[in-house]
């Protein structure tokens, strides 16, 4: 396993995919996403680790804000990219020490976004976006309404709130549904899986925690799945293939600082947030759950470490 440095050098270099396949579909906004929260994270750790008498930071600032630049809608107000990698870094790491968070930085950001801004957070672009100029003008809000049309729900959220169109005329007739997920977030999601098998060529983590949450994903959702009914929570593959599913898999919930120590824990993490994501998108009131999800289970974590350190003595 390489070291903490090299891994997240890695780590990084594995979201390209991602990145390359995110800009196809939605265009300038997500590079002005990373730009803009990679720049703010260098800026937060630098002062902060100044403000506490300490030398440089490390890139794990830069993965949190990467990995949330990549969450956020594209075209998001400049704003609320800054307010979230201030929550990450701030409320998320440095409030802790720096380097004993027991929360998923990137997740705290995530989270706060939604609760605090939920319209927002929860339209995409329905095009594959603006040319660099109009990008701008539209992230800085230097010009008024988006064009008709340009915005819209998620798949995650139009199967949430669809009350009587079956799967099969949501898939037809909603042009934020693809072939088996969102449209363009299928192929994003790919991209994420490609770089996460590399992650684990390269032993930058173990399996369990993705096996465990994509596992109970994929049973839970096999199991309260009813067809193309009006209110079906939609198929395993649907899960599996839309919204942050992947990226939560092989980039978040294997973050080693708040996650489990043990493979028997990260294995239990994994899967608790397999479960509450699945609980959150179809019977709560945020259709991703994969922030809140991790969230919560970062709470279990010094549980299941006794729980899993237990099972091993005996």
């Amino acid at each position: 396993m390489p070291d903490p440095q090299q891994a997240l050098k890695r780590v990084l270099l594995a979201t390209l995919p991602g990145v390359a396949v995110m800009c196809v579909f939605y265009g300038w906004g997500v590079l002005i996403n990373l730009a803009l929260a990679g720049g703010c994270a260098l800026l937060m750790d630098a002062g902060a680790q100044r403000l506490r008498g300490q030398p440089g930071g490390d890139l794990s600032s830069l993965v949190s804000a990467t990995l949330l630049a990549l969450a956020l809608p594209p075209y998001c107000p400049w704003w609320l990219c800054v307010a979230a990698v201030a929550s990450a870094l701030l409320l998320g790491k440095h409030l802790y020490g720096g380097n004993r968070n027991p929360f998923n930085p990137a997740m705290v950001g995530l989270a706060l976004m939604l609760v605090a801004f939920p319209q927002p957070m929860t339209h995409w672009p329905a095009t594959h976006g603006l040319d660099l100029l109009a990008s701008l003008q539209q992230v800085f809000g230097l010009h008024g309404d988006a064009p008709d049309a340009w915005a819209q729900a998620t798949a995650l959220d139009s199967l949430r709130l669809n009350k009587s169109l079956t799967v099969d005329e949501l898939f037809t007739s909603n042009p934020a549904f693809g072939h088996f997920g969102g449209k363009g977030g299928e192929w994003v999601s790919l991209a994420y899986l490609a770089g996460g098998l590399w992650l684990l060529r390269e032993r930058v983590f173990s399996w369990h925690a993705p096996a465990g949450m994509l596992g109970s994903l994929f049973v839970i959702s096999l199991l309260c799945w009813n067809g193309s009914g009006s209110d079906s929570n939609g198929s395993p593959l649907f899960h599996l293939l839309t919204g942050a599913t992947l990226l939560g898999a092989f980039f978040i919930v294997t973050e080693p600082v708040s996650g489990p120590k043990s493979p028997g824990a990260r294995l239990l993490f994994g899967a608790g947030v397999g479960l509450l994501t699945y609980v959150i998108r179809s019977w709560g009131s945020y259709p991703d759950g994969v922030a809140f999800a991790v969230l919560l289970m970062n709470l279990a974590v010094p549980a299941l470490d006794r729980l899993t350190a237990t099972g091993v003595k005996r």
